[in-house]
């Protein structure tokens, strides 16, 4: 006989307790809130508003969406045989909210139809990519998350386009986009709170199918459920669930992964145990949450959105629940390996690299749009042009050619062919030491802030390692690591750019990746520091051959582990802070610059020479596309970078080509 009961009677009693905390946190915060100035009676009916059209709605509105995420997650889990599936890892969430800013800058008339209506659709659109790229491996889990990192990184970078191009409305839409609880009536509480009841009864109806689910596909098969219709029922309620939150509060991440996962740990069991706690806890979580954000801020401001400081408790948790991911097979999930062929002459297809990456770099200094169409810059106006086209076209392809470099010691260093600056999360680790030298430092030196971005980058791979080496994670296992991480510094990121003054703005800037800013000094610096740190990594050729034959291997051939990994490791942080620095932390091209040189046939040492070239030709080709398809106006070039790499990482993981040459 199936239990009632969702948890054992320990976790239940310390579930109680928490709830009873949450409770007294929320009486504290009325209490410490600050008396209201003004004649005594209208003070005390201005309080009165106060209370029952903001923190009354804010708190309940914050129960309601905990609840909606935890049930999501838990059907998300179960449908998908994952374990760390939840709307944000999979980028339901990223699709919806993608799907609203894209409405509100061109079709605001279906914002007015119904936000709720665009959340779903942007949602759908997201998990129908997933499945597409993940359905011949029987949604695999690590597949499946990966797919849905990219699908965010992607919607992520369109999305910062769409709302750096709404200026006015920068900091609200990043504020509202991080998950901010702020709320001046009943209205998102009135909205949620019917649709979650739909969303619990339909569950309720769908107890069956979900059970049957959590067999393989022939053994549901053998039950006579109609597998395929019931996976998509289940994945609709889910992606409806999800999606109405993000319409009324933006983007609360991890609450979906973490419910689940620890009303299991706490004793839950069935299906029916795990839909019944979840929401539970997923609202305790949330409401724990949001009021210490507010506690923890000062005067009517939080100190954080809340759907970034859930980033603080989901990161850790994601950590926790990588050893239960198992992947269908040994290797890189959605990556079967295939063998490329090599090229014949490597020094001369170098050459000829080298030689159409000048090439490039001449038809994007002479070659643009202008007031009268399009120019072949020459004479007098190549002059005048100069100075303006020169400096960013150095920077772009000094930040290339680092990237390059950056990715291919990186996926040495972990033996992972999809490892990368913005995969492993060090690009957003470069963003929190940043953010550390804006707060510190009242002066902005350029030179502070690139040592800042270099000492988060490096102590954000150095814990990726660490943790990969405690834990004995495989490929997959550390990439989704590195996705825990960077998750958890993007959540620094996102407090500090809700403070809305002067150290946001820079922070912003930076995230755009813009080259518009780039001067002679930026420019000659980054050219300096990529000769200067590319240069010696020629000499370690021996090591990065060996690397990612393994340990035992490496030990064997006599290669000093530690010293080679944490030497490597400094070069590949320092090469990401200084293209960071120029570019922005979302280009990806630290990801596929390694690639493209394998696929033209580059293997081992020359390797690296290549995925400089091609990064540094890619790199400029982005910024030159970037000044030209949008003029007058101009796409930061990081992020147009990123609408570039990521469908060619979908392209990659759909076509499975990832052999580590």
């Amino acid at each position: 006989m199936v239990s009632w009961l969702p948890l054992s009677a320990r976790s239940s009693a310390a579930w109680a307790g928490l709830a009873a905390f949450a409770a007294a946190l929320f009486v504290a915060l009325l209490q410490t809130r600050g008396p209201l100035t003004g004649p005594g009676h209208i003070a005390d009916e201005l309080d009165r508003v106060l209370l029952w059209y903001s923190e009354m709605p804010r708190a309940v509105t914050a129960l309601l969406c905990g609840a909606a995420l935890g049930l999501s997650g838990a059907l998300l889990q179960r449908v998908l045989r994952n374990p760390i599936a939840d709307p944000s890892t999979i980028g339901i969430a990223s699709g919806a909210q993608l799907a609203l800013t894209l409405a509100t800058a061109f079709v605001p008339a279906l914002i007015e139809f119904s936000r709720e209506a665009v959340a779903f659709g942007g949602g759908v659109i997201a998990v129908a990519i997933i499945l597409g790229l993940s359905w011949r491996r029987g949604l695999d889990p690590v597949t499946v998350v990966i797919s849905g990192m990219v699908i965010s990184m992607v919607a992520a970078a369109l999305g910062a386009t769409i709302i750096l191009a709404k200026g006015e409305y920068v900091m609200s839409l990043y504020i509202w986009g991080a998950g901010s609880m702020n709320q001046q009536s009943w209205d998102a509480a009135l909205a949620i709170a019917p649709r979650f009841a739909i969303g619990c009864v339909a569950a309720v109806l769908l107890l069956r199918p979900l059970a049957v689910l959590g067999l393989d596909d022939a053994g549901a098969k053998s039950l006579g459920v109609a597998l395929h219709t019931s996976r998509f029922l289940i994945l609709g309620v889910a992606i409806w669930l999800a999606a109405n939150v993000v319409a009324e509060v933006g983007i609360i991440g991890f609450v979906g992964l973490a419910a689940p996962a620890l009303a299991h740990a706490g004793g839950a069991r069935t299906p029916r145990q795990i839909l019944i706690a979840s929401p539970i806890i997923g609202a305790i979580l949330l409401s724990l949450t949001d009021t210490s954000v507010q506690i923890l801020g000062s005067g009517t401001a939080d100190i954080a959105p809340t759907g970034a400081a859930t980033a603080l408790f989901g990161g850790p948790i994601l950590l926790w629940l990588l050893p239960r991911v198992r992947s269908a097979d040994g290797r890189l999930a959605g990556m079967p390996q295939v063998t490329l062929s090599r090229v014949a002459r490597p020094w001369l297809a170098l050459g000829l690299l080298a030689s159409a990456t000048i090439v490039i770099a001449v038809v994007a200094l002479v070659f643009g749009q202008g007031p009268d169409g399009w120019t072949l810059a020459t004479g007098t106006l190549f002059t005048d042009l100069l100075p303006f086209r020169g400096p960013r076209l150095v920077a772009a392809g000094a930040a290339g050619a680092m990237l390059g470099a950056a990715g291919t010691l990186m996926q040495r260093l972990t033996a992972n062919p999809i490892a990368g600056p913005e995969i492993l999360g060090v690009s957003a680790g470069g963003g929190v030491g940043l953010a550390v030298v804006l707060y510190l430092l009242p002066v902005l030196n350029p030179a502070y802030l690139v040592l800042g971005i270099a000492g988060g980058s490096l102590v954000t791979l150095l814990i990726v390692l660490a943790v990969a080496s405690r834990s004995g994670f495989g490929a997959e296992r550390l990439l989704l690591a590195g996705v825990a991480i960077g998750s958890l510094c993007m959540a620094v990121i996102s407090t500090v750019l809700a403070q809305g003054d002067m150290r946001s703005h820079v922070l912003l800037v930076w995230m755009s990746g813009s080259t518009n800013r780039i001067g002679e000094i930026e420019a000659w610096a980054g050219f300096l520091a990529a000769v200067v740190l590319i240069s010696p990594l020629l000499f370690f050729w021996r090591w990065l051959d060996i690397l990612p034959l393994g340990e035992s291997t490496s030990r064997s051939l006599g290669l000093p582990l530690t010293a080679s990994r944490l030497t490597l490791s400094m070069f590949a942080a320092v090469l990401t802070a200084f293209a960071s620095f120029l570019i922005g932390p979302l280009s990806l091209i630290g990801l596929i610059a390694p690639h493209l040189a394998r696929l033209l046939g580059f293997v081992r040492s020359q390797q690296l020479l290549a995925s400089v070239l091609t990064g540094c030709a890619a790199m400029v080709l982005a910024d030159w596309l970037s000044r030209v398809l949008t003029f007058p106006y101009q796409v930061p070039v990081g992020l147009f970078a990123a609408l570039i790499g990521g469908p060619y990482l979908i392209w990659l993981l759909r076509r499975g080509d990832t052999h580590h040459g």
